[in-house]
């Protein structure tokens, strides 16, 4: 009885597979482990990662004469669709978009329809996506006049690089504000500082949110965070421009500013905000009188640091946090 066997002996084969890809040569490998293993198309899968269905489909497709046919197919549409407007329709609809930068085609359908164009939006559409990739097409480069669009230079805070990330305490302490009106006619600003690694908080309430407040909150950040901070991280807030943002040059603190409205990136702050909103704020029999809410906030800022267990620590205190990584912490 005579046996064919699908791989291709000696001296033949390996010419052939010399002259294979790296895609083609590693599907010629599942061939092989799959005829010297009983056929077994299951085993094969398993040993290679492949799933039967993407196995079976190069296995009708395997021919051991012709091993270039283990080769990628291009997957191009046989029929590609032909564009059916003429170059006259092509020029219109690009002359009236250079003359009205900033109209959508439903718009450009109805002055086209006066010119004596019939025409749908849909390829009106298409002209606008095949004008801009040939280069026959160009926006204009936009002049933003809005105050929100035109981002201030900063002499010294900056973006977030990518590869900043925090690792020791520290490293990132996030910052920002929360508005509090809990009498009527009444409205104070509460700073929250907040460390990423080891959720310890500094907190501060005051009656504006100016630059000088800032800088005066950013000498309690430093006397009371139980390690040197390194770097702060704020939103786009006036208060955290001129004076603050010299103090923090001169201290040799990095000051990260992020994007405008992405609050989520400081969302541990965020966060805590809403902590001591909840946990504080609301169930306070202080008067607000700026003096005692004072005194009550420094207490409030004490438990938080030292008796509530927090589960992003493993229900551990910051201070508990702290003092397992070594470092002896005295709150204030």
């Amino acid at each position: 009885m005579k046996i064919i066997t699908p791989v291709l002996p000696g001296v033949s084969r390996l010419g052939r597979i010399a002259e294979l890809s790296r895609e083609p040569s590693k599907r010629l490998k599942w061939f092989d482990y799959y005829y010297s293993h009983g056929h077994n198309a299951r085993l094969t899968c398993r040993h290679f990662d492949i799933s039967p269905q993407t196995f079976y489909r190069w296995k009708r497709r395997y021919d051991a004469e012709h091993l270039e046919s283990l080769e990628g197919r291009s997957h191009w549409p046989r029929r590609v669709r032909q564009p059916t407007y003429s170059e006259e329709l092509v020029q219109a609809v690009v002359s009236l978009r250079e003359k009205y930068p900033r109209w959508g085609k439903d718009k450009l359908v109805i002055l086209l329809a006066q010119e004596g164009y019939r025409v749908s939006a849909s390829t009106v559409g298409r002209i606008l996506s095949y004008a801009k990739r040939r280069g026959i097409l160009k926006e204009p480069i936009p002049n933003y006049v809005s105050a929100h669009k035109r981002p201030r230079k900063r002499p010294y805070a900056q973006r977030k690089p990518k590869y900043y990330q925090a690792a020791a305490p520290g490293d990132i302490v996030q910052l920002d504000t929360l508005d509090l009106r809990p009498l009527p006619g009444v409205l104070l600003k509460h700073f929250t500082a907040h460390d990423v690694v080891c959720k310890w908080n500094v907190m501060g309430v005051y009656r504006e949110a100016s630059a000088a407040t800032a800088a005066h909150f950013l000498d309690n950040l430093e006397a009371r965070m139980p390690f040197s901070v390194r770097a702060i991280q704020v939103d786009g807030g006036s208060e955290f421009e001129s004076i603050f943002e010299e103090m923090c040059r001169r201290r040799g603190i990095r000051l990260f500013v992020l994007p405008p409205r992405s609050p989520k990136l400081n969302g541990g702050v965020e966060r805590a905000h809403r902590t001591h909103t909840e946990e504080f704020y609301e169930v306070t029999d202080s008067t607000f009188e700026l003096a005692e809410l004072r005194r009550n906030l420094l207490e409030w800022e004490i438990t938080y640091n030292t008796v509530r267990p927090h589960q992003a620590l493993d229900y551990l205190t910051p201070v508990r946090f702290l003092n397992q990584q070594g470092k002896e912490v005295k709150c204030h």
